[in-house]
């Protein structure tokens, strides 16, 4: 066993960031908090080695969300502000980022899963926004992602009830990408995060910087933008003169 609150296990180019609170159901609170803007902090200063990132939960839930029997601290505005732009940076990261889901994901939680790129889950993943039920609104971008992610109406519905939804709801919606039965969501990971270990880390990079600096731009002004600010080429694979992979050179 171990004290730490957020695990990180590097594996063949996959970093995995594990809550370890599971007899919290994973519950945040400010101590886990800064342990994984440590994480955050190593892999945005060290992470060259690290082509893909997994978020999860310790025991049989993701994230129940905020610990709310934790006194709030003396600055509340000035740490809820510390505490998005973690999960902003996490967004940010240049590696995707894949929210792996079982049991609770809720209303922090979601908004720790909406921080990732793609969200995978099984069947017993429930989603939930309770911020109504504790008269509480969303200070870690729950308000702004999630209608990004399932639609205004969707989101408003989320919010508004506070009802749970299953894995298969999630993924009908397009909260999910994917919701695959219980024994058959670490090899589905495992091989969503193979397939982008396969392709140019800088196309990667650049695809996910393309599309959130360009979110809510006019079309005009976003062709312009990935036009006049595209990267180009792969230096790597300027000097290989073929695909990442050896795979046959296609166009």
């Amino acid at each position: 066993m171990t004290d730490a609150l957020v695990l990180r296990e590097d594996a063949g180019g996959v970093c995995t960031l594990t809550l370890n609170r599971p007899d919290k159901r994973n519950a945040i609170n400010r101590a886990l908090f800064r342990e994984f803007r440590a994480h955050i902090n190593d892999i945005e200063a060290h992470g060259s080695a690290v082509g893909v990132i997994v978020v999860t939960g310790a025991g049989g839930h993701f994230c129940a969300g905020h610990d709310l029997k934790q006194p709030p601290h003396a600055d509340a505005l000035g740490w809820l502000r510390q505490e998005m732009l973690i999960l902003e940076r996490l967004t940010k990261l240049p590696q995707p980022v894949i929210a792996k889901v079982r049991g609770s994901c809720y209303t922090g939680g979601l908004e720790f899963a909406l921080s990732a790129d793609l969200i995978v889950c099984d069947p017993s993943a429930r989603f939930a926004d309770t911020h109504g039920k504790w008269g509480l609104v969303p200070g870690w971008g729950l308000s702004q992602r999630l209608p990004r992610r399932v639609g205004q109406a969707k989101a408003l519905e989320m919010m508004l009830t506070c009802q749970p939804y299953s894995g298969e709801d999630a993924a009908a919606m397009g909260l999910a990408n994917y919701c695959v039965a219980d024994d058959a969501l670490d090899t589905k990971v495992a091989e969503l995060a193979a397939l982008m270990l396969g392709n140019s880390r800088h196309s990667n990079a650049e695809n996910k910087r393309l599309i959130y600096d360009t979110d809510g731009m006019a079309l005009g002004a976003g062709l312009s933008h990935e036009l006049m600010r595209n990267a180009g080429f792969d230096p790597a694979m300027r000097k290989k003169g073929e695909p990442i992979g050896g795979a046959q050179k296609t166009v």
